[in-house]
């Protein structure tokens, strides 16, 4: 890995942005390590050993996966470059905002199924009472993954490729949000969103492709 950064050990990760200086830092804990965190790790410690193993690229490489996988061991606080001043913090995926995204569709594929069942003179329902395993047979495999494929159908058509994104603010620490996607053919606005903290009312960068939140200038001291 580069000369001028500073890698983690395994109770502190420090932040190091372009090799140049670092704000803050995030503690990492032993134990429980998938395959690529234990690789982040490994390398990590054979650089503080003198023997890297792995270049910048792919030490960058391996980070960013991780974070996009939502890893807990590179989820760092606000750090900063002291040469560019500016400050970043990482993003995550908003999991639960993205599910409620779905429930409208849900609630709809659900509506148009119990119609179609009385449309049917409760045919359906007549299926679903079936003696077993016939009723779980119908449920399992033809009920439910049509309500899905209605659901889902009904989402693409509305909202495409989409992502939501949260993160601390690096000024103020609040947590904002940020969607990423394509609503009824009109885009987003890319892989970079301008946000405006919903705290402090500072201007911030949210970039989707590095899973990172840019503050594009220090306050003057």
């Amino acid at each position: 890995m580069g000369r001028g950064r500073r890698p983690p050990d395994l109770l502190l990760i420090w932040a190091a942005v372009e090799e140049e200086g670092a704000c803050g830092y995030s503690k990492l804990e032993e134990g429980g390590q998938g395959p690529d965190e234990q690789r982040l790790l490994e390398a990590s410690m054979a650089y503080v050993a003198g023997n890297p193993i792995m270049t910048d690229a792919e030490f960058d490489e391996l980070k960013l996966r991780l974070r996009k996988e939502g890893s807990e061991i590179v989820q760092e606080g606000p750090r900063c470059s002291l040469r560019s001043r500016k400050v970043y913090s990482d993003l995550t995926v908003d999991y639960f905002k993205m599910f409620l995204l779905n429930v409208p569709a849900a609630v709809v594929a659900l509506t148009l199924f119990f119609f179609l069942d009385d449309l049917t003179g409760f045919e359906i329902t007549y299926l679903l009472e079936l003696p077993e395993p016939f009723s779980f047979i119908f449920t399992w495999f033809a009920a439910l993954p049509l309500i899905f494929w209605v659901a889902q159908a009904i989402t693409s058509a509305i909202v495409k490729d989409f992502l939501i994104l949260k993160g601390p603010c690096p000024n103020c620490g609040n947590e904002n949000l940020s969607f990423f996607g394509t609503i009824l053919s009109v885009p987003s606005g890319g892989a970079r969103n301008s946000v405006k903290c919903a705290n402090c009312s500072s201007s911030l960068v949210y970039d989707s492709a590095s899973r990172l939140i840019t503050l594009p200038e220090t306050a003057e001291a």
